[in-house]
């Protein structure tokens, strides 16, 4: 049987979880839903630019006009500029540098034996902490974690007498629930910070938002998620599955391999490349007369070289240890080994630049029609008539992104969907871009594992299915529902005590927006 009949037998027929997989499955894919979305701009823009709207700009006092994109001009300009504008929208740029340094270290083989060698070394007492610690941290390598950490969460715990399913959920929560819990930058960092900017630029084009801007949230969240999972794992999970039968066959249940002699050298001298070239940096970094920092001598600065490079060290942060495992072990031979690793990263982004360019399209024309402008504008005056205060907006923010999440999987089409709403709206109320990205990383990472519509959702009942053979896609939707309710509830108060305590978001983040 293969895996789209399994996740079909698998699939719920009724109750809440079969409703949100039936709705979500009738919704069309995030390229075409924002094909659809352009088109609906442009006709609400041709509509709506003969309505006089009582709503100015808070910076310029000037009243908000609705511009027709479909008018002459302006559609001959929208389609002059197509390719330049997907060639300069934000996020896909820095992503795709990003991804090329993790295809190295990925194709080499060096994440994969990193993650295999931390787990092999862990004590039993810690086995569950690490597990999910791995998975938080193989967000570095995209979706590593999800073809690699989860079914070894298996394995590992099988191999040590535990519920397997107990370590496919250890492992899940870590990968997909902690998604935005992460104290290694990522390829998600550019991702939602580009697009974040994007519309923060709706309302303000001089506004910047470093890419790093969340970075010490996501850093302690890593600890909270890793504690609130080794707890619910240990505690609450494994006990349920204790009269679970492991039905599987003998013979094709999966095993964990040993690390290779030739393996464990490329690994040694890999991470001994990696951190000499962190010290080289961090030296470079030091004289007061670095070319690292600003004109002023500031390191922490947006004009500053180092601020302006994140993207570039994460890409070496990568490739270099890849590239030495490769020699090394014996997996890379030369630069064409190299070459294909990178290529091989940039054929798994295809889908990604195919609903980039869509995105791109939809949010330039929503933000240069002042839909978006007086959208955020209207929903900051009812939010300020309601007289909320912000700590009850942020908290409705993560809710409601936790809700959507449970219809669109995919984290750059949502957020590309609600960040020129939220942001812009969110400002005029003087709430920061940082607080609001938080908030959504919050919301999305929360409730990726109770939604069938995530893409890999269906592949970790099949992981589960080699154990259990009749573990179904609501069965994995309850086992991981305490997580899930868990997180979204303690991540949130985690958040607002960052927010009431003033704890730094992240590199040049701040809770408050001023004009000007």
């Amino acid at each position: 049987m293969s895996e789209k009949e399994q996740a079909a037998k698998a699939a719920p027929s009724g109750g809440f979880l079969g409703t949100v997989e039936r709705v979500g499955n009738a919704l069309p894919d995030p390229a075409v839903l924002f094909i659809g979305l352009l088109g609906i701009v442009w006709i609400l823009s041709w509509l709506l630019s003969y309505v006089t709207f009582d709503v100015f700009h808070p910076a310029t006092g000037e009243r908000i006009v609705v511009v027709n994109q479909l008018a002459g001009e302006n559609f001959v300009q929208f389609m002059a500029t197509m390719v330049n504008r997907f060639m300069t929208f934000g996020p896909v740029g820095v992503v795709l540098v990003a991804m090329l340094g993790i295809g190295i270290a990925e194709h080499s083989g060096f994440i994969s034996t990193a993650i295999r060698a931390l787990l092999n070394v862990t004590p039993q007492a810690l086995l569950t902490p690490m597990v999910i610690l791995v998975g938080i941290i193989s967000h570095s390598a995209v979706d590593a974690g999800y073809v690699l950490v989860i079914p070894l969460g298996g394995v590992i715990f099988y191999a040590a007498g535990r519920h397997p399913l107990a370590g496919i959920a250890a492992a899940f929560a870590g990968v997909s629930g902690g998604f935005s819990a992460n104290f290694v930058p990522s390829s998600l960092d550019p991702l939602l910070q580009g697009l974040t900017l994007q519309g923060a630029q709706l309302l303000d084009p001089e506004i910047q938002v470093n890419v790093l801007n969340n970075y010490y949230f996501t850093t302690a969240s890593s600890v909270l998620i890793t504690s609130l999972g080794w707890y619910l794992t240990d505690k609450v999970v494994e006990p349920r599955l204790a009269g679970v039968e492991i039905d599987g066959d003998a013979e094709d249940l999966p095993e964990l391999h040993p690390i290779e002699d030739n393996e464990r050298r490329g690994l040694r001298w890999a991470l001994i490349a990696m951190v000499v070239g962190i010290v080289i940096l961090a030296v470079t970094m030091f004289p007061a007369d670095s070319p690292w920092r600003d004109d002023n001598g500031v390191l922490v600065s947006f004009g500053a070289p180092i601020m302006q490079s994140i993207v570039a060290l994460i890409f070496f942060l990568f490739a270099i240890p890849g590239i030495v495992y490769g020699r090394v072990s014996g997996t890379m031979r030369g630069m064409k080994d190299m070459i294909e690793g990178m290529t091989k990263a940039m054929h798994s982004m295809a889908y990604y630049l195919v609903i980039m360019f869509f995105i791109a399209q939809f949010v330039i024309a929503f933000g240069q029609s002042g839909l978006g402008t007086l959208l955020a504008l209207s929903g900051a005056n009812a939010l300020k008539a309601l007289g909320l205060p912000i700590s009850v907006t942020i908290v409705g923010i993560v809710l409601l992104t936790g809700f959507v999440n449970l219809f669109v999987g995919s984290a750059s089409g949502k957020w590309g969907l609600l960040a020129p709403i939220f942001v812009p709206m969110l400002m005029t109320l003087g709430v920061s871009p940082d607080l609001t990205q938080a908030a959504y990383r919050v919301g999305d990472s929360s409730t990726n594992i109770i939604t069938p519509l995530m893409p890999y959702f269906p592949l970790v009942v099949i992981y589960c299915q080699r154990y259990v053979k009749n573990t179904g896609i609501g069965t994995l939707a309850a086992m991981m529902l305490p997580y899930s309710i868990t997180f979204i509830t303690t991540w949130t108060v985690f958040l607002l005590i960052f927010y009431w305590l003033g704890i730094p978001l992240g590199i040049l983040a701040s809770y408050e927006y001023a004009p000007g």
